[in-house]
């Protein structure tokens, strides 16, 4: 469901699959385990394209949530554009905010510069 790696200093978390109902909190969960574990590292969430849904991105923004006290960068890049807008319009604004971008690349490239 979810791998990682870390590319220029950013954990760069994929969501493979789409978590269904009964998996968001568990994607969740992930998420926030793996930010506490590479903390100060700028976090970028891949959603592939099979696994874009509402769910993934009711985990994603509980994730955020979650982790918007440890003041990490958080941000999250999809190809899906109704994702991307559920990601928008309903990113919680304290805290560190949720940058989502349409592109891998940008995204890589945009929360290495922002950790430099």
């Amino acid at each position: 469901m979810l791998s990682h790696r870390r590319e220029h200093d950013v954990l760069v978390l994929t969501v493979r699959e789409d978590p269904g109902i009964n998996g968001r909190a568990e994607l969740a969960t992930r998420i926030m385990d793996f930010t506490q574990a590479y903390q100060p590292s700028p976090v970028l969430v891949v959603i592939n394209d099979g696994a874009a849904s509402p769910a993934t991105a009711s985990a994603v923004l509980r994730a955020h949530r979650q982790c918007s006290d440890l003041n990490v960068l958080f941000s999250v890049a999809t190809h899906d554009a109704p994702v991307r807008r559920l990601l928008e319009d309903n990113a919680d604004s304290r805290g560190a905010r949720l940058v989502v971008h349409p592109r891998v690349d940008v995204a890589l490239e945009s929360a290495y510069a922002a950790a430099a």
